[in-house]
């Protein structure tokens, strides 16, 4: 064999020719399993945000300030990736050596006894625990990916991505219901929630039915869902059944890459993806903590004052038209305009998502109240956000097609859930501290949140355009 063709550690997995191939079918029943997994996290996950801030002004640690609320609301939320940051990585690299499946057992029963013990404190370091222990546990963003990956090849690539998000939206549209809806549910249903217990625990409902879902999920891939990992493939006739080819390298050899040290890894090849993925990372996050939080401020502090309930159903609004959007039209756009295009379009699109929010503080200031104008203009905003959000398909993509053989699609995965995590260390604590001094101090009359995003979102656009023009063939 020619050297000069032999992988090495900068050479990108993904042809030109890919796109002349036929579409290989997706294995629908393991794709499947992976898609419940991927709905049941972000359910538990996004349920919190609905009644984060009403929690925190209930544990009396703002001493009834409610411009502060924010400081300690960012901070909760951010702890979980301070965790994970902690500990992704080593999940990603356990499962290249002893299997995806066991770590997604573990990271699934984390995430379900941690939700229980949010539901279940009644003080602020209860929160602070509970948060750390999910983040601590779970490992599974970054396998879930690397299986997409397995079973998937270059022809099929966008479709099988396409679908993580899908997921995302799902949940983030049900998680908000459930956390809005079931929060508090002795003010709500007084006749089935009269024992003392729900008013001790106002929040412990929403949580248990979260911890539910995550049961459901953990007890289907313990039964259902087959290995990828090639080192742990049961058998060749498995193998066929998930789709994947015969033709992947020996069990002593896999096992021998699998372990290539981290350092060698970063190359621009792959470091340029996750470059992206971090900032996309860091502004969805900061999105998706600032959005709660502006709808929960009082009017007169700039923001929509709305109710938990209503906060849930918006954020549900946003969550299930993106998901729609994108499983209808997503995998046709990327074959349409291509990857590289679409993230730049994509990502550019967040300027005018943040620019929303002064536009629409200074909308309900002129017109003294929440009315269509004000419902009209969120629609405007959840329409930028369905085309911002298709930049995580698309990152995804270049990320699996950057790693420079299959067995190490864990850790390069693993390295960009890592660098994702970080940013979402910074996100929620950073934007959620920030709009709070910004209201605080009037600082650029209370704006100066908008204005720092914005820039950000400049440095993301720069960042897409340092992409590779065409993803490389990872089948060869």
């Amino acid at each position: 064999m020619d050297a000069s063709n032999s992988p090495n550690e900068a050479t990108p997995l993904v042809t030109e020719q890919a796109l002349k191939k036929p579409k290989t079918p997706l294995p629908k029943l393991q794709i499947g399993i992976l898609m419940i997994l991927q709905l049941v996290e972000p359910i538990a996950s996004m349920s919190i945000f609905p009644y984060i801030n009403q929690l925190i002004r209930e544990l009396g640690i703002t001493g009834g300030d409610d411009a502060a609320v924010g400081y300690y609301a960012g901070l909760i939320e951010s702890l979980f990736f301070v965790a994970q940051t902690l500990t992704i990585l080593r999940w990603s690299q356990l499962s290249d050596r002893i299997g995806r499946k066991p770590v997604l057992l573990v990271g699934l029963s984390g995430t379900c006894i941690s939700m229980l013990c949010f539901g279940l404190s009644t003080t602020f370091w209860g929160l602070v625990i509970s948060r750390c222990m999910c983040g601590v546990l779970n490992g599974n963003v970054s396998v879930m990916k690397t299986m997409v990956g397995e079973l998937t090849d270059s022809t099929n690539m966008a479709q099988g991505f396409a679908l993580i998000p899908i997921m995302w939206c799902i949940g983030a549209f049900v998680g908000p219901l459930i956390g809005g809806t079931l929060a508090r549910p002795q003010d709500n249903w007084p006749e089935l929630f009269a024992h003392p217990f729900w008013s001790k625990y106002p929040y412990f409902l929403p949580c248990a039915v979260s911890a539910s879902g995550i049961v459901l999920g953990f007890f289907v891939l313990l039964f259902f869902l087959e290995e990828t990992l090639p080192t742990k493939r049961r058998s060749t006739l498995t193998r066929t059944a998930l789709g994947i080819g015969a033709d992947s390298e020996n069990g002593e050899g896999l096992s021998r890459t699998s372990n290539v040290p981290t350092r060698s890894l970063l190359t621009r090849t792959i470091v340029i993806p996750i470059a992206n993925y971090a900032m996309l990372a860091l502004l969805n996050i900061a999105f998706m903590a600032l959005l709660p939080l502006f709808f929960s401020t009082p009017t007169y502090l700039g923001g929509l004052g709305f109710t938990p309930s209503r906060i849930g159903l918006w954020m549900a609004m946003f969550a299930i038209a993106d998901g729609t959007f994108q499983a209808l039209f997503f995998a046709k756009i990327v074959d349409r305009v291509g990857p590289k295009r679409l993230i730049r379009v994509s990502v550019s699109c967040f300027m005018l998502v943040v620019l929303m929010f002064p536009i629409i503080s200074w909308l309900v200031y002129t017109r003294g109240m929440v009315d269509h104008i004000i419902a009209f203009a969120l629609i405007g905003q959840l329409t930028l956000m369905v085309i911002w959000d298709m930049a995580f398909g698309t990152i995804f993509m270049f990320i699996t097609a950057s790693a420079p053989a299959k067995n190490v699609l864990g850790a390069v995965n693993g390295l960009a859930q890592t660098s994702g995590s970080m940013a979402r260390v910074i996100g929620p604590a950073f934007t959620t501290s920030l709009f709070a001094f910004s209201k605080e101090y009037n600082i650029l009359n209370g704006n100066a949140v908008y204005v720092v995003l914005i820039v950000l979102a400049g440095v993301l656009r720069w960042l897409a355009s340092q992409l590779p023009d065409e993803l490389q063939d990872r089948d060869k």
